[in-house]
Order: C-alpha cells, then structure tokens, then sequence
C-alpha cells in the first residue's frame, strides 16, 4: 500500500506500507461469499437442477431407453439436469464480483489490497473449488439416483471410463463456467449484463453459428466456449462433430486464460 507525504513543499510517495499476503486476502473473499445467502441458495439451485432433473429424466425415459425404438444412449440422460445446472455457475460467478461493484464495496476491498490482481485471484480461485466440488458431487448423486432407474430396465452404466470422466468432468466444467464468469464481470461490472453475456455465449451463440455453412461453420461451432468446454461433462457427445472431451476442455480452459489475462489489464488500469 502506498501513502503520500508532504516533505519541504514536495510530494512524496511511500511504497512501505504492507500489502496483504494472498492468504489474507482470500480468507477476506471467502467470509464475503459464505456469508451470503445468495450463495447457498444458489449452490442449493445447483444441487437440485443439477441432481434432481438427472434423476427425474433417467425415470421418465429407462423404459423407453431399453426399448428397441430407442435412438438415444442412456449416456445421453446420465448427467443432463448439469446442462441446466451450468445456469447457476453463471450466476454466482457474477455475483461475486458484481455486486461489490454495484455496492460500491470495489473501493473497499481496492483500498485495503492495492495489489488488485490479488483479490481477482482470490475471487477465482474460490468460485474453482466451489464449484469443482459442488459440480462432482452434484453429478454423482444424479448418476445414483438417475442410475437406479436404468438398472431395473437392464441398461445400467457402471461408473467407470466415460461415465466416470464425467462425474468430475461436470465439476471441472462448472469450475470453467464460474471462472469464465468472473472474468466477464471484471471487464463488464454489471450484472445483468455479465449473466446475458455469459448466457449468450454458452447456451444461444454455440447453437447459432452452427447456421453458418461450410467448414467456417464447424470450426466455430467446435469452437464457441460452451459446445468446447461441455463434452468433459457427458459421457456420450450430445454433437458428434464437436471436439473430444479433454481436446475440447483445453480449448475452453485457453478462452477462459485468455478472459483472465484481459480482466487482469482493466482491473489494475480502470478506476473502481
């Protein structure tokens, strides 16, 4: 932290006052985010979309998905309520960094860690390991209950190989999403206007410019951050033509650094 002095008619500029270490700071960050509601009632939203539509699609279709007119792999159903679930991972990655601009608490929390990029790596890595925990086991408990029902038609899915990859592959999703948000919001500030954009690009724009002829058109669709980062999370490739699981999960982790990288520039050049 620095502190500006007076000395003979001349400013001078001190620089020996302590910063918070990283461990302050994220202590500082994790007391903001468990100790609001909106926290838990989004990680609550998460658990039952995520489990709970899981679970209630694989009852709905095990009799249909063991019959021979069935055109879908139960790997289709395992983990579906997380594609509804990365909805939440958009939202609380905004809140945590746009309600304290809307608070006008940036200030706050700038003043007491001049060293800015540390409160936007503290954010981040909260909203990875909240999520990547709440993501993996939101998926396993889907598989169980959703996984109940397709072993009484005979067409169970041991948790091995894909299925397995999938279970911790929506809990490194999730973390993607959140961190993906986080950086949006650093550059936007606004809520609203992160959720929207986020949204957009994940959920409308990934189908879209699929609309596009030619190989432009599928290189676009491989590429958009929702059709790249999802397939580490289904067991079965909703799209046969987007990139594999751990290819695609790569791309999107590169978009997201990309995001990071440019929320670091604003955040350390733009006035709070």
């Amino acid at each position: 932290m620095s502190a500006t002095l007076m000395e003979s008619g001349a400013v001078v500029e001190r620089t020996d006052v302590a910063c918070p270490s990283f461990t302050a700071v994220l202590h500082a960050e994790w007391v903001k985010l468990h100790t609001v509601r909106s926290t838990w009632w989004t990680l609550l939203a998460t658990f039952v979309l995520g489990a709970g539509l899981t679970i209630l699609m694989c009852w709905g279709n095990a009799d249909w998905l063991a019959s021979p007119e069935a055109d879908e792999s139960p790997g289709s159903f395992i983990t579906w309520g997380m594609m509804v679930a990365q909805i939440t991972a958009v939202v609380l990655g905004a809140l945590v960094v746009t309600t304290e601009y809307g608070t006008g608490m940036i200030r706050t929390s700038f003043a007491a860690v001049p060293a800015r990029g540390k409160v936007l790596a503290a954010k981040s890595l909260l909203v990875v390991l909240v999520f990547g925990i709440v993501g993996t086991v939101t998926a396993l408990v889907g598989y169980l209950g959703g996984n109940f029902f397709l072993d009484r038609e005979g067409i169970g899915m041991p948790l091995e190989g894909d299925v397995l990859r999938s279970m911790y592959g929506s809990g490194l999703y999730l973390a993607g999403i959140g961190l993906f948000t986080v950086a949006v919001g650093f550059l936007l500030r606004h809520t609203a206007g992160t959720i929207s954009v986020v949204l957009a690009l994940m959920l409308i724009l990934g189908n879209m410019v699929n609309l596009v002829p030619g190989a432009v058109g599928e290189w676009l669709t491989k590429l958009m951050p929702g059709n790249a980062g999802s397939s580490i999370s289904t067991p079965v490739a909703f799209n046969p033509n987007l990139l594999d699981a751990w290819a695609g999960f790569g791309v999107f982790v590169l978009e997201i650094a990309v995001l990071l990288a440019a929320a670091y520039v604003v955040v350390r050049r733009r006035d709070a």
